[in-house]
């Protein structure tokens, strides 16, 4: 069968035509089991405003902190996952690529929605799998969206006269789950909750249960798409990167 693949997570374009097989549903992808609270590594991502992303969160939502995360953690492998429409607060603890780190002397926190998938690909900062962490040693990543209007432009704190540049890239963070309609700022807005009505494949609850992968049957919190489909993975093909740009295979 011929297809072309779009991964749903903006700045990466893959656009291959491919022979896919598709296994039964009923073999599902090992998610990784995560607590509620704890540590991951974050990262940053341009989301245009109104971009409906592969939850399929509405558009409003993006005027409100949002993220990425990474697909294993996430649940899916593409379109929706466990993992839309939780909440975590997250908090800057330092960072990881400088030599020596960055650790900030003020504490910086923001509660974010997860609306989008961070594929799996290669050694990026999303390629954690179960007994397998990325190179920050970590098994979740945040791609938060970022540059935001709903997030203050200095919210990574910096030295450039010791390190000569502005953006670290990648921090270690702390994560807490949390209660979306009581923490995230997009509560606040009917617009910014639930999913889009075009007949696509979407789910965005707006405040789903908060417990670890795997996440049973609960009516609010959504079931992994990949696995219902018996999509257990995305076969591996070249992609551009985001940030910095690197040619990489994208393997689950």
């Amino acid at each position: 069968m011929l297809s072309l693949l779009f991964c749903p997570h903006p700045g990466l374009w893959l656009s291959l035509t491919f022979l896919a097989f598709f296994s039964s549903p009923s073999l599902a992808t090992e998610w990784i089991e995560y607590p509620a609270d704890g540590t991951a590594t974050l990262t940053h991502y341009t989301l245009p405003d109104g971009y409906i992303a592969s939850c399929g969160c509405t558009g409003a939502s993006t005027r409100y902190p949002t993220a990425a995360m990474s697909q294993y953690a996430f649940g899916s492998s593409t379109a929706y996952g466990p993992g839309c429409g939780r909440c975590f607060k997250i908090t800057l603890l330092d960072t990881y690529l400088p030599d020596p780190p960055f650790i900030p002397n003020v504490t910086k926190s923001v509660v974010i929605k997860v609306t989008d998938l961070c594929p799996a690909g290669g050694n990026g900062w999303c390629s954690a799998k179960p007994g397998k962490p990325n190179q920050g040693g970590q098994y979740i990543n945040f791609d938060l969206a970022w540059p935001s209007s709903s997030i203050p432009d200095d919210f990574f704190p910096s030295n450039a006269a010791l390190y000569g540049f502005t953006d670290f890239g990648v921090w270690n963070v702390s994560y807490q789950s949390v209660d979306c309609l009581e923490s995230w700022a997009g509560a606040k807005s009917a617009a910014a909750l639930g999913s889009v009505d075009d007949g696509s494949s979407v789910c965005c609850p707006a405040n789903p249960t908060a417990r670890t992968i795997p996440l049973g049957s609960a009516n609010d919190t959504c079931p992994s798409f990949s696995d219902d489909n018996g999509i257990p993975c995305v076969p591996r093909f070249p992609i551009i990167s985001y940030a910095p740009p690197t040619n990489s295979w994208l393997n689950c």
